[in-house]
């Protein structure tokens, strides 16, 4: 029987619309093969359709060590899965069970295949191969009292339980700040040398790619764009979809590009403290931000750049008047601005925020012009109302037909561009966006930046980018604030930032950065 997986003119069809055509690949053991595009080229469906696990029907061949998938019945396939191959997903925490501990997902992951039920030593073992600290504590616990990383780091271990021969990773860590996505991908890359196995990698950042898998197969509207070794088509692609791709992901070494000039000063906040009881029985509370405090100018970006926990999402809100905050002032243009609770319509008109998961923050029963009017509605008079979503809808780029459509209908893109427009309905003097941009690939997001760029031309507008992508603040902002356990440990222009790093958290983020 041959070893391996080999892919030979995949189709993928869902209802009459071809998804992936005539898209070929092989997979030898021990090796990291990485299929790479940006949303929609098809990358996932090629991955997970053959085992199974998409709305799509296969044609073609995939063999996995002499099996041919196309054509399994759903059991035959299930089988398989269970003998064979691990699965790590995009999102660990709808991955994961709600309702079951760390200690139920191991138990149940081992025993899929026929194998015997783990005693806590053998899974104490398992989330120390994958880097989990007190893995005796973990074992008892439920996946919302992990962070983000902790969270995969089980699910990593769960797909290995079974003791696979081929591990498939769809995205498994665009949800991660960039020193979490380079551990876990080197964490996946050493347990695959060690242990023989052998990775799907299905990414759309082509520098992570360029560091961690051995070669690349580069994907574009469901078809073969380019292939090769991963180094060379992550730095210097052949097509022009390919150069397309790598110049949209943020690099720390790219040339510094131009920003708008700024006036004077917007926003204050001094000495920001923001606490919440402990979860449970346990009495005392969390310190999510301590002592925090910035500025913030006319037609500036200030990036609020740190990992996961950090508090810069904590920080964003309370400035916003989204979130709580115990003490500290917040002024605006100078006038301190009272609590959130007491804050009137003309104070949160002000400041407008635009979230991480575009459709998430969409009301799937409205439609598009309803939910750009929401902020606003009592102030447009009726008549003028849906020409007023309208204008909006052109300013951030979209057909004005769009008015009526339902968020489902939506990109992912297009569906961040209906929030910025909801936003933009209050007049604001000050954006606040929260990881705006990572949940859209490449393209999709430099797309998304770019308009940040020209409404705050056109504007005037002041933005607080709150992102843990360190080569995208450099590329938007003026200024980097680093958040570390609640507290800005630095704060200084992106040019004497990235020469003259002060912190050793900032220097850890260049570092995992780079």
């Amino acid at each position: 029987m041959s070893e391996g997986y080999a892919v030979r003119n995949l189709g993928v069809r869902i209802g009459d619309q071809l998804i992936v055509d005539d898209v070929s690949f092989t997979l030898a053991p021990g090796e990291v093969f990485a299929l790479a595009g940006a949303s929609g080229a098809g990358k996932s469906m090629s991955a997970m359709t053959p085992f199974g696990l998409s709305a799509g029907v296969a044609s073609g061949s995939a063999m996995l060590d002499g099996i041919e998938l196309v054509g399994l019945s759903e059991h035959e396939l299930s089988r398989i899965r269970a003998e064979k191959i691990g699965f790590v997903f995009q999102q660990p925490l709808t991955a994961l069970t709600p309702h079951r501990t760390v200690r139920q997902h191991l138990q149940e992951a081992a025993m899929q295949a026929g194998g015997a039920k783990p005693d806590k030593a053998a899974m104490v073992v398992m989330l120390e191969a994958v880097g989990l600290s007190r893995p005796d504590e973990r074992l008892a616990q439920y996946p919302h009292r992990l962070s983000g990383g902790e969270r995969q780091r089980v699910l990593i271990a769960a797909a290995l339980a079974h003791g696979p021969r081929y591990l498939v990773a769809d995205e498994p860590v665009s949800a991660l700040d960039a020193a979490l996505r380079g551990e876990i991908m080197a964490l996946l890359v050493r347990l695959c040398r060690e242990r023989g196995m052998a990775m799907l990698l299905v990414s759309h950042d082509l520098a992570g790619i360029e560091h961690h898998a051995d070669r690349l197969l580069l994907l574009e509207s469901g078809r073969v764009a380019e292939a090769g070794p991963a180094p060379q088509i992550a730095t210097l692609p052949a097509t022009d979809y390919g150069k397309r791709l790598m110049a949209a992901t943020p690099r720390l070494t790219e040339p510094l590009p131009s920003l708008p000039e700024t006036g004077e000063v917007l926003l204050e906040v001094e000495a920001a403290h923001i606490h919440f009881p402990k979860p449970g029985w346990r009495r005392g509370r969390i310190d999510a931000v301590v002592d925090a405090s910035l500025t913030l100018a006319k037609g500036e970006t200030l990036a609020l750049v740190g990992g996961s926990g950090s508090g810069k999402s904590t920080l964003g809100r309370a400035i916003a008047g989204l979130g709580p905050m115990a003490s500290g002032i917040v002024r605006w243009q100078g006038e301190t601005l009272p609590p959130r609770q007491r804050r009137n319509a003309g104070h949160r008109r002000l400041i407008q925020p635009v979230f991480q998961d575009p459709l998430a923050s969409l009301d799937p029963r409205w439609n598009v012009a309803d939910i750009i009017l929401e902020p606003v509605r009592w102030l447009v008079p009726e008549d003028d109302q849906h020409e007023r979503a309208k204008d909006l809808l052109e300013e951030v780029g979209l057909p004005r037909d769009f008015a009526s459509r339902k968020p489902a209908s939506l990109s992912g893109g297009q569906a961040q561009r209906v929030a910025i427009a909801r936003a933009l309905s209050a007049d604001p003097e000050m954006l606040l966006l929260d990881e705006a941009t990572s949940a859209l690939d490449p393209l999709v997001a430099d797309g998304v930046v770019a308009l940040f760029g020209r409404l705050q031309r056109e504007r005037g507008l002041s933005l607080l980018f709150i992102t843990h992508d360190l080569a995208l603040a450099r590329r938007a902002a003026h200024r980097i604030a680093v958040m570390e356990a609640g507290r800005i440990v630095e704060c200084a222009a992106r040019e004497e930032l990235f020469a003259n790093p002060q912190a050793e958290a900032t220097r850890r983020l260049i570092a995992a950065s780079g």
